[in-house]
């Protein structure tokens, strides 16, 4: 099967986009399954702080928990920052059928929407090695899919990441792999 990483700021609509999504594959009876950053931060992750080395850890986690669903036959989802390209590097080396995608948002907007007040935490220093304000986020170069967030519906976004893995066959896969 596949994995679908999600990748963008904090607040850019990936685990939005990928619920969507979740339901839209589900809906198609493809077997799915959402790993969303922040709830593996709260179980496997647990007890990972934010320095470089302790993200790459947060990361092979979530790679090995990934690859193993996707190799068990489940479209597997996942909405993690992933902030620095060497991760999504290793990821895309480590999980077969990775297909990266980019929710782009701008960082003002990512900061209008947050609604646990992170962003103004960070600002005021209260927060350390906050992606996009004081660690840095490293733009995917070629991801297979570049959505825009604050232009387009959610709904619409989730779409045209189906549509994409129509059009590469994966949805086909899939219901074969059922059958």
């Amino acid at each position: 099967m596949t994995v679908v990483w999600f990748t963008g700021l904090s607040g850019a609509g990936k685990t939005t986009t990928a619920r969507e999504l979740l339901s839209q594959l589900r809906e198609a009876g493809i077997k799915t399954e959402l790993l969303d950053g922040d709830e593996l931060r709260a179980g496997i992750c647990k007890g990972l702080g934010f320095s470089r080395e302790e993200r790459m850890e947060n990361i092979r986690r979530i790679v090995y928990v990934s690859e193993l669903l996707s190799r068990n036959g489940v479209v597997t989802l996942v909405s993690a920052i992933a902030p620095y390209r060497e991760m999504r590097d290793y990821a895309r080396s480590a999980i077969d059928n990775y297909v990266e995608v980019f929710v782009e948002c701008p960082l003002e907007e990512c900061e209008r929407r947050d609604v646990k007040g992170l962003y103004a935490k960070a600002r005021n220093n209260e927060i350390e090695r906050f992606t996009g304000i004081s660690d840095p986020y490293d733009e995917p170069l070629h991801p297979e899919v570049t959505l825009h967030s604050k232009e387009d519906s959610i709904g619409n976004n989730a779409r045209k990441v189906y549509d994409w893995l129509e059009q590469a066959g994966y949805i086909h896969l899939c219901r074969e792999g059922m059958a």
